[in-house]
């Protein structure tokens, strides 16, 4: 329970009930959505009956397409207002979701090595300590399995882009929406995850067209958005 920040769930809560708006203020999660996939997809042969767990699943929008491509997939988060939208909107959508209010730490003592697959994406920047949530992932995952991780690099061009543009400038999320102090480098994240018996496998930048409205995979650049995929060793 330690590694959570009250303010943080109150202001995912507040706005919970526009998470499956496509125009609201999760326009840039339902954007990016198809490319998280994709980059998945890309390292996994094929999702089908593999187990998956979502950390930080938010209101459920990557839960929803992996579930949707075959996979067995439990999702936490704790944000109750949050889940709750999660929750009924699978529902709805008849999509069988493990959807659970916990944390990684928590969830990582009482099911170590039971996931073929651990996402974590845009919840870093949003937790005191990120590092104790990619060790969890890592706990979480089996041998040979796959960590896949999405953040904010720091620097002053992310800072820039991600907070001056896309929360004043453009608004294209609500302003307070991060913290740049709570951005990391992926020198920093890659050296968390050798720490913890993951390898970097590949690693990709998200990029904003600002005259398109639209959004890309650059693996040259991760200067602000990027994603990683990182294997557990096998013992």
């Amino acid at each position: 329970m330690s590694n959570i920040d009250q303010s943080e769930l109150e202001k995912f809560d507040a706005i919970a009930q526009n998470w499956w708006d496509p125009d609201g203020e999760f326009k840039p999660l339902h954007a990016i959505n198809p490319l998280r996939m994709n980059f998945i997809k890309t390292h996994t042969e094929d999702l089908r009956a593999k187990s998956v767990l979502d950390v930080g699943c938010g209101g459920g929008i990557l839960s929803e397409s992996l579930a949707r491509e075959g996979a067995n997939v439990t999702a936490i988060d704790m944000a109750e207002g949050v889940l709750k939208i999660a929750k009924s909107h699978a529902l709805e959508q008849q999509l069988a979701i493990d959807y659970q209010l916990s944390t990684a730490e928590d969830f990582a003592a009482r099911h170590a090595a039971s996931f073929d697959i651990v996402t974590c994406m845009e919840m870093l920047e949003h937790v005191p300590d990120p590092a104790s949530v990619v060790q969890a992932c890592a706990e979480l995952v089996k041998p040979g399995g796959l960590v896949f991780l999405s953040t904010l690099n720091r620097n002053l061009k992310s800072f820039l882009m991600a907070i001056v543009g896309a929360e004043y400038a453009l608004q294209l999320v609500p302003a307070g929406t991060h913290e740049y102090e709570k951005f990391i480098k992926p020198s920093e994240l890659d050296r968390c995850l050798r720490a913890n018996q993951l390898k970097s496998m590949d690693i990709t930048g998200i990029r904003y067209h600002p005259l398109q409205q639209s959004y890309s995979l650059d693996p040259r650049d991760i200067d602000v958005n990027y994603l990683l995929c990182a294997r557990k060793d096998v013992e």
